[in-house]
């Protein structure tokens, strides 16, 4: 028998206060409702119902396995004796650290990690995901299991302890399993948040074979749109778990050949996917730009992060009907080390928001998580405020409104030109607030969302008050 609720006096998204009927997994009727015969009933009470949030930028399996690592990087770790404590855990097994940037203590190398934890093996992961630190016993160990990668760096006294870009073969060396889900996605659920988009580079078959795994399982309660490399092309997905755009990952100091990333993109193109460009630089996103000249854009071609990009460069995003995903928390988290570390000329054009869409350029909001804090209403908010820890404003002018920073969650994972609304015959994928959005909208708090409804079931249900209005309950029929 099909799942039937009712969510009753609920100031419905662009519908106004209602009811509203979920059967199975889709939305059966709004208005004035009269509950049946052992229907469950989730009283509003007011509260804003908007349609499930989606984050557009994430790497679930990184975000998993950040749970059981050391966090060795700001704000929780600023400098190198900092590190020191951070490093000095119990245990003798491997420590894995993440979050690691070059302003606590330079760019190490295994010698520089000796000195601070040589009790046992230790890999460190830099904050953009790109690279690894390793000590002398990590290095040993995994050499004594496999040959050195291409991306294992030599210096003049041998191996420097440094890894590049060879996440896949510290997989396979160390024979790691992909991480459970279930309870990153509790986390997600509790920020109302029923959809995702993996951007992982590296994801292919075998990763998208897990995802779905955990979506069976019940550990994964999210739809998910499962970006990465070409090789994904050509596996099973549907409506739950979706194959999106193959993602090429630029690094400045080593950008491809440029005739590689025109082949990239063609072939992309080829499987019928759009092309998913990391780019947080200027020379990474002209470089991205001539890429996709050379090799003709086609819909859905988008900028991710867009980290810095000047006026020019959005009309020229704009002109090849390109779309960006972009990471407003970065200028919360981050912006005090991006006024101390970018060209003062260029701190105007870092994550800009009201350019793109003053220019007619889509744009999403992902989290970037674990690389970024994963709650989509810290993201809001700071897009509104554009203020830094320190309390610096950072280009007021780029600042949206708080339903055009609710929309940047909004998006339709694959169209990012159109928002998802709540509608007869939608989806029931739904967040319920404690507050009508008049009130929610003066503070974009994750600690107002009261429900989390995905594909029909609920899966967050927060009941801290007074039980007639928290209550998911079954009413005798009228």
């Amino acid at each position: 028998m099909a799942t039937i609720m009712l969510i009753r006096d609920a100031q419905i998204w662009r519908h106004g206060r209602a009811d509203l009927r979920i059967v199975a997994d889709r939305i059966a009727a709004i208005g004035k409702l009269v509950p049946l015969k052992e229907e469950a009933v989730l009283e509003a009470g007011g509260g804003a119902l908007l349609p499930g949030l989606h984050d557009h930028h994430i790497h679930l399996a990184a975000l998993a396995a950040k749970r059981a690592s050391v966090s060795c990087g700001p704000p929780d770790v600023e400098d190198e004796a900092a590190l020191v404590r951070a490093l000095a855990q119990p245990g003798t097994g491997w420590l894995r650290g993440v979050g690691y940037h070059e302003s606590v203590a330079g760019m190490l190398d295994a010698r520089m990690l000796d000195r601070m934890a040589a009790h046992r093996p230790v890999r460190i992961q830099h904050r953009s995901g790109r690279m690894w630190f390793l000590n002398s016993q990590a290095l040993n160990e995994l050499l004594a299991r496999g040959n050195p990668p291409p991306g294992l760096e030599r210096d003049a006294s041998g191996y420097s302890g440094r890894l590049f870009d060879e996440d896949k073969w510290l997989r396979a060396t160390l024979a790691s399993a992909p991480p459970e889900f279930a309870p990153v996605s509790a986390l997600l659920s509790a920020f109302g948040v029923t959809g995702l988009t993996d951007m992982s580079p590296a994801n292919d078959q075998a990763m998208a074979a897990h995802f779905r795994a955990e979506q069976q399982a019940g550990r994964l309660l999210q739809s998910c749109v499962l970006a990465g490399s070409l090789a994904l092309a050509g596996g099973e997905f549907d409506v739950r778990l979706a194959l999106g755009p193959a993602k090429l990952h630029l690094h400045e100091a080593a950008l491809p050949d440029l005739d590689a990333a025109i082949s990239f993109v063609r072939q992309a193109h080829d499987q019928g996917r759009s092309l998913a460009v990391h780019c947080t630089t200027e020379t990474e996103l002209v470089f991205a730009l001539a890429a996709l000249d050379s090799a003709g854009p086609a819909r859905g071609d988008r900028i991710e992060h867009a980290g810095l990009v000047p006026d020019h460069l959005v009309s020229d995003m704009a002109r090849m009907s390109l779309w960006a995903v972009s990471q407003p928390h970065f200028i919360a988290e981050r912006g005090d080390q991006y006024a101390r570390d970018v060209d003062a000329r260029d701190v105007q054009w870092l994550y800009r928001l009201r350019a793109f869409l003053d220019a007619g350029v889509p744009l999403a909001g992902g989290s970037d998580a674990p690389f970024g804090g994963p709650d989509p209403w810290a993201s809001m908010a700071a897009a509104i405020s554009r203020t830094t820890r320190n309390g610096l404003i950072m280009q007021a002018g780029e600042a949206l409104t708080p339903e055009e920073a609710l929309g940047l969650f909004l998006a339709d994972p694959l169209d990012l030109t159109r928002q998802r609304r709540i509608g007869i015959g939608a989806g029931a994928d739904l967040c319920l607030l404690d507050l009508p959005w008049e009130r929610a909208r003066l503070r974009l708090s994750a600690g107002d969302v009261r429900a989390t409804i995905s594909d029909g079931r609920i899966i967050h249900n927060r009941i801290d008050k007074a039980p007639a209005q928290r209550q998911l309950r079954a009413d005798p029929p009228a």
